[in-house]
């Protein structure tokens, strides 16, 4: 099969496609013919040795992918011909992919694979961010941080289908207007204005619920002194590419949480909920409450230029790449 391949740490003009005997499904799991596959920002860090699981030398990248199921192991309810969204750690750049079954999850009728694909790590983070970590309920206020990203986007639709007011923050106008047409409210340019300040005009000065922060460096402070009083900060992860040290007496005065959101350590360690929860995610595509926004798709060979799109920081929604 053929497959992206990682044979030594770097940038993505370090990794080559090549060919790699085809994964045979072992008990639990399930061989996926993969249709197309979604990048995210861990997979920049993991080809470049920066995250906080590393496979070992050489390996295929990639972490969420959505095909068809050619093959299962023992113990596996999961019939081939069965068309899923997968997610793991490595291995979705490929032709075939073998997952744990738990860690796949049946799709609609009605769901194409291509937007599939840049599904299932965005909105299985999103959802057990926004529903079982902050508990955001309808009339309450979210922040979005890096919110035309694929991540982001993702919050901001789901936030909207929560009942939340949204409040939208990006780098530039064009991403806020991406934003916006995922159904933020209003919108923060934090490169041209105060976050606080901008804040506090928008909420007349109570400040937000829930902040979702994918980015962190400077931004989390910031949005951590513009929570409410009972406020929750969602710490997604750090696109700035800074670990950010904030001051914790701001949690204690706000009586605000800092809470920590590791969707894919929960999905292993409690596959049904997972289900559960990616089923109500499935509904409210179905009723139109939200609607994935895949917005570059790459062949395989152009794997650079994929790459490219979220390095740069100017991708809006999800890049794909597609195995055919």
């Amino acid at each position: 099969m053929r497959a992206l391949l990682c044979t030594e740490l770097g940038p993505a003009d370090r990794l080559s496609v090549g060919e790699m005997p085809d994964p045979v499904a072992g008990p639990g799991e399930v061989v996926v013919e993969v249709a197309a596959a979604g990048l995210n920002f861990p997979d920049t860090l993991v080809i470049e040795g920066k995250y906080q699981f590393q496979p070992e030398l050489p390996f295929v990248p990639g972490g969420e992918a959505a095909g068809t199921i050619i093959e299962a192991g023992a113990g596996v309810d999961l019939e081939p011909g069965t068309r899923v969204v997968a997610v793991g750690l490595s291995g979705a750049f490929a032709e075939k992919w073998a997952v744990p079954a738990a860690m796949t999850v049946p799709l609609p009728d009605d769901f194409d694979l291509v937007t599939a694909a840049g599904f299932g790590m965005t909105y299985g983070t999103v959802h057990y961010a926004l529903h079982h970590r902050a508990h955001l309920h309808q009339g309450e206020t979210l922040l979005v941080l890096g919110a035309a990203g694929g991540v982001g986007s993702a919050a901001v639709q789901v936030g909207k289908a929560l009942g939340a007011r949204v409040i939208a923050a990006a780098s530039t106008d064009e991403k806020l207007a991406f934003a916006a047409e995922m159904g933020a409210d209003d919108g923060i340019n934090y490169v041209e204005d105060d976050l606080r300040k901008r804040v506090k005009e928008l909420t007349g000065g109570a400040g937000v619920d829930v902040v979702f922060d994918p980015v962190g460096g400077d931004m989390t402070e910031a949005a951590l002194r513009s929570t409410a009083f009972d406020g929750r900060l969602l710490v997604i992860g750090f696109a700035s590419g800074e670990i950010p040290k904030v001051a914790t007496n701001l949690a204690l005065l706000k009586g605000a949480s800092i809470v920590g959101v590791f969707w894919g350590s929960w999905a292993m360690r409690n596959p049904q909920a997972s289900r559960r929860s990616y089923e109500e995610v499935f509904a409210m595509v179905g009723d139109g409450r939200i609607r994935p926004a895949v917005t570059e798709v790459y062949p395989l060979e152009r794997f650079v230029d994929a790459f490219g799109a979220l390095t740069s920081r100017r991708a809006k929604g999800k890049v794909v790449l597609t195995m055919s």
